[in-house]
């Protein structure tokens, strides 16, 4: 597979090419199948529906991986968190963490009740072309406790910080917690048949320094460590989003650094370029004109060259109205600029 090879660094064909939320609304076969179901978590727990929306964009774009199609809250969601999906709002849970007292009543091994995403994976698998691989995900602690404790997305994270702040024992023993659920849900997504495993930290820019250090990155060192151990042959993929000016603080057991628009690539490769392959990052909306597509895209590779332990991607997830068309395109021009 191209994209494992790129991951461990070895030398490959061309560059290559997947996105993400490259399963979703921009795509009109996408709204088709999540028409069919009752909600989003109804079309999440679908085996044969969420197998779909996965596999489209490798049909439709003819991407080198899929990523499972489903959504990082689902695991705080079976710890016993109550969620729903707002139509023009988003995800909210309608209880809330607010105490030491909460997080000691959530459940554990609540990875276990989660058997539907793991059928998922293995008939993704079953239906991917040999050369194409798959990509298993989950949020990471930091980003999921966020949700956790302010009940939605935040633009103050007040309560995270808060509980962080004030009662830095109740934030480690949650973080603790997340941890090590998410070591069981991506080590059964792999044991299932995914190819890679990916952790996004979506809200790690909302910490100083010292704290994302202490109570995001630190967890992400333990979960990558152990499932290192467990799956050698596994890349692992980290995506810490607006950290771009800890660059030099990071360091782990995985193999790819997911970068986001914000992080100039050639600050990253001169940061990180010797220690990992770097995955990223074209600015999404440069979708919406061919153009400033080209532009970004010429930009991009000017820094990293056709060097191997590249991986082409946006900076961040494909927007909802987006053209299709410049998506088909974006692939093809990478390929054509990086073939070897």
């Amino acid at each position: 597979m191209i994209f494992i090879d790129a991951c461990f660094r070895q030398e490959t064909p061309y560059t290559p090419i997947w996105l993400m939320r490259q399963a979703g609304r921009y795509l009109s076969e996408y709204q088709e199948v999540r028409k069919q179901a009752k909600s989003f978590l109804d079309l999440c727990a679908d085996v044969k529906r969420a197998t779909e929306v996965t596999l489209q964009p490798i049909e439709i774009l003819d991407v080198d991986a899929a990523i499972l199609f489903s959504d990082i809250l689902l695991l705080p969601h079976a710890m016993g968190l109550p969620l729903e999906f707002i139509p023009g709002f988003g995800p909210k849970f309608t209880q809330t963490i607010t105490s030491l007292e909460d997080i000691r009543a959530l459940k554990r091994g609540a990875y276990k009740d989660l058997g539907f995403v793991y059928e998922i994976v293995s008939s993704v698998r079953s239906a991917l072309g040999k050369s194409k691989a798959l990509i298993g995900f989950s949020g990471a602690p930091w980003t999921l406790a966020t949700y956790m404790l302010e009940g939605q997305g935040s633009k103050t994270y007040s309560q995270s910080k808060k509980i962080l702040y004030s009662q830095p024992e109740a934030a480690h023993a949650l973080l603790e917690a997340l941890s090590q659920e998410i070591i069981h849900y991506l080590d059964a997504q792999a044991q299932a048949g995914a190819n890679a495993l990916m952790l996004f930290d979506s809200w790690a820019g909302a910490l100083e320094l010292e704290a994302y250090l202490d109570f995001g990155w630190d967890y992400v060192q333990k979960i990558t460590k152990t499932l290192k151990a467990k799956h050698p042959k596994t890349p692992l993929i980290v995506f810490p989003k607006g950290v771009g000016a800890y660059l030099g603080h990071l360091k782990g057991d995985f193999e790819v650094f997911g970068c986001d628009w914000g992080v100039p690539l050639k600050f990253a490769k001169e940061m990180l370029g010797d220690r990992y392959v770097l995955q990223g990052n074209l600015e999404p909306a440069r979708l919406y004109s061919q153009e400033a597509m080209v532009e970004g895209v010429k930009r991009i590779f000017e820094v990293m060259g056709k060097r191997a332990g590249f991986i082409f991607n946006l900076g961040h997830g494909m927007l909802p109205d987006l053209p299709r068309a410049h998506a088909t395109q974006l692939v093809r021009l990478v390929r054509e600029i990086s073939q070897r």
